[in-house]
């Protein structure tokens, strides 16, 4: 635990200033924490960001902060912390390759006589994983399908559950789809619009750290594990692959983003097209 210097003070009018030793203590508790790997260059980043909850504590140095994380009890903020210095930066049909491969391979080859279940592993406010629903419930050969949302921040995870969002993050979705699963809000909820409850009541969500242990999710046909690992450092990002791949079945599918790559990982998944991977069959 660092210990407060001179260096970690309140400036009159400005923010609390972030020692070296203390930007240390950071990194190592978010790699324990969460696998992220932070490198130097995000000091000022973290304390930019996390100078608000000082604020909120009235607290006068980082050390002092970080002595409140290791208490007992600590949880929440531990969360709030990880949601704080990771960004949730997500759109519908972002990275629109990978949603034209589903349409194109994925569903006109999965046999209508078996259930479709697909895993948003880092789903951040939802909108992944309400572009899967409306994907499935237009191009899917069986009815019964379902989408399950998971991600490490609780805030993110209640806007998901909400389904509602600003007129504005309509933006990419095609407009057939948007009105006929999305509708458009009045009264408090002008500018905004509501996942219809069609696709709503087939997506759940729930909190997952996908370096600890995971809930009892099943098996999935197509996981979409995108914009996590530039989080990670090689090692890490070797365990998780290792560990997600469990979860898919024989065959199945998992994508990318196409900032991220799999060289040098060894795992069981073969790429078929760019940042989209296939189990091999056992």
């Amino acid at each position: 635990m660092p210990v407060a210097d001179p260096d970690s003070r309140i400036a009159p009018h400005g923010p609390v200033v972030l020692a070296k030793h203390e930007f240390i203590w950071i990194k190592d508790y978010l790699y324990k924490r969460a696998g992220i790997a932070l490198n130097d260059s995000k000091q000022a980043l973290v304390s930019g960001r996390l100078d608000k909850r000082l604020r909120h504590y009235g607290l006068s140095s980082y050390s002092e902060y970080f002595h409140l994380l290791d208490k007992p009890g600590s949880e929440q903020e531990a969360l709030m912390v990880i949601d704080l210095l990771t960004t949730n930066e997500t759109y519908f049909f972002r990275e629109p390759q990978h949603f034209e491969f589903l349409k194109s391979h994925f569903f006109p080859m999965h046999p209508a006589s078996r259930p479709l279940r697909f895993w948003s592993a880092a789903s951040s406010s939802g909108e992944e994983a309400y572009t899967l629903a409306m994907l499935a419930a237009e191009f899917s050969k069986t009815e019964h399908w379902e989408i399950i949302g998971t991600d490490i921040s609780t805030r993110v995870l209640e806007k998901a559950r909400r389904g509602l969002y600003p007129i504005s993050a309509a933006e990419k979705i095609p407009t057939s789809l948007l009105k006929k699963y999305c509708l458009k809000g009045n009264g408090e909820y002008e500018g905004f619009f509501l996942v219809d409850w069609v696709l709503h009541s087939r997506v759940k969500f729930m909190y997952a750290n996908l370096i600890d242990k995971l809930p009892d999710l099943g098996c999935f046909d197509v996981i979409f594990l995108r914009n996590v690992m530039i989080y990670f450092d090689m090692a890490t990002k070797q365990r998780l692959v290792e560990r997600i791949q469990h979860y898919l079945q024989p065959g199945g599918y998992f994508f990318i983003s196409h900032s991220e790559s799999l060289s040098g990982i060894k795992c069981d998944l073969q790429m078929v097209s760019p940042s989209v991977y296939q189990k091999t069959e056992e």
